[in-house]
């Protein structure tokens, strides 16, 4: 199993009160950022990207950690700056060897540009708090989890994959389906539920529950090559690779041995970005083959995702451009809703245990998805249609991105 990871994340104090107190209000030189688009919609939480080049050509010797980034009104912002090349180097010290810095901001319906600033500061630029992680979980059978402020996930290792030594030694399950953690909590869950333990997180004991079941379905997201009769599918991930891991963001791939997709070795990569406000994580799936030119790809949900004694209703409804959603009223335990956005589906379709959404692909060129999920408890996403009208949104706003640019303030 390979295990590596390399982040940088330096982030701002938040609030106006802060920032007039604090040492970050004491700036210096500063650039200046425009983020505009073209939907009248709101986008909360939206994730401004830039490369940290782009920085350093308009505020020469910036460095990560002296820096604040403000909006119109002078609030600082959380930010957050990568590095996904661990061995960039910078021995001059002028603060080049960065990937992008990170930043979000929530516009609202109607508001279609938003200025910010990038200032030197004289200090060291206090950590926030983390609202985006991924962790590989070696102490229970070498799952990885993720979370944000929204929900959390996990996935499954080697180790939950292998033959018990002897048995009723050891849960064993074979999948490459993806589970859901509900949360009604904005902090992080994922250690502290680990730390109580299966019998406890499975009850909502007031932070939320893990109550989706995966077995061997694709769970919420999980993907398959499809043949127009049967989905092959892989095994539990074999190797994880963090490349950032919050405040605003985590970035990580999870990989995949070759397995037998009718007649066809297929092995894959997902790459997925987790962000802070959202309830779908992009998926970025690359898959590897030969003596073809191309697979077809399905991405699914479970058909029976509750626990049992819930006796739930299941609502399933297919939108273009490739939105596959599910919404679960239950007896005792809320309403779910789980989706994947695929925006280069074409068609819907169905298994034995999974609803699907298909897409061509072409071997080593990423396949992109969105995969998520929401819960009434949670307090924001109470019925069917706020959870439609959450994914037709975020559709538009992933076809119609944010344009940013970059200048030295005058």
């Amino acid at each position: 199993m390979t295990r590596s990871l390399a982040s940088f994340s330096f982030l701002a104090l938040a609030g106006a009160a802060a920032a007039a107190s604090s040492p970050l209000a004491q700036a210096g030189p500063a650039a200046t950022i425009t983020v505009s688009h073209e939907l009248d919609i709101a986008r909360p939480s939206e994730t401004v990207v830039l490369p940290w080049s782009e920085i350093n050509r308009a505020l020469p010797g910036a460095l990560i950690q002296r820096i604040a980034v403000k909006d119109a009104a002078g609030r600082v912002l959380p930010y957050q700056v990568t590095n996904i090349a661990p061995l960039a180097k910078d021995p001059n010290n002028v603060g080049i060897a960065y990937g992008e810095l990170i930043f979000q901001h929530s516009f609202a319906a109607g508001e279609k540009r938003a200025l910010f600033t990038v200032e030197k500061i004289d200090t060291v630029a206090p950590p926030f708090p983390v609202k985006a992680l991924a962790r590989f979980v070696p102490e229970r059978l070498d799952d990885f989890a993720w979370e944000n402020d929204k929900l959390a996930h996990r996935t499954y290792g080697p180790a939950l994959g292998a033959p018990a030594a002897s048995p009723g030694a050891k849960e064993v399950l074979v999948t490459s389906g993806l589970d859901i953690w509900f949360k009604r909590v904005p902090y992080p869950v994922v250690d502290r539920w680990y730390n109580k333990g299966h019998d406890h997180y499975h009850k909502d004991e007031g932070e939320g529950m893990d109550m989706y079941n995966v077995g061997k379905t694709r769970g919420a997201g999980g993907t398959g090559v499809w043949d127009g009769t049967v989905l092959y599918t892989g095994k539990n991930f074999s190797g994880w690779k963090v490349l950032a891991n919050g405040p605003v963001r985590a970035v990580f791939e999870l990989s995949y041995d070759s397995w037998d997709a009718g007649g066809t070795p297929v092995s894959e990569v997902k790459r997925f970005t987790v962000d802070a406000g959202h309830y779908l994580d992009r998926i970025d799936s690359t898959f590897t083959f030969a003596g073809k030119p191309g697979i077809d790809v399905a991405v699914g949900l479970n058909k029976t995702p509750t626990d049992k004694g819930q006796n739930p209703s299941i609502k399933v409804g297919n939108k273009a451009p490739g939105i596959l959603m599910q919404w679960v009223e239950q007896a005792s335990n809320g309403a779910m809703g789980t989706a994947i956005v695929l925006p280069s589906a074409t068609g819907f379709t169905e298994d034995r245990l999974n609803h699907l959404v298909v897409a061509p692909a072409a071997s080593g060129k990423p396949l992109r998805y969105y995969a998520g999920a929401a819960w009434s408890r949670a307090g924001e996403i109470l019925t069917g249609q706020d959870w439609e009208r959450y994914l037709v949104a975020h559709a538009a706003r992933d076809a119609s991105p944010v344009n940013v640019s970059v200048a030295a303030t005058p």
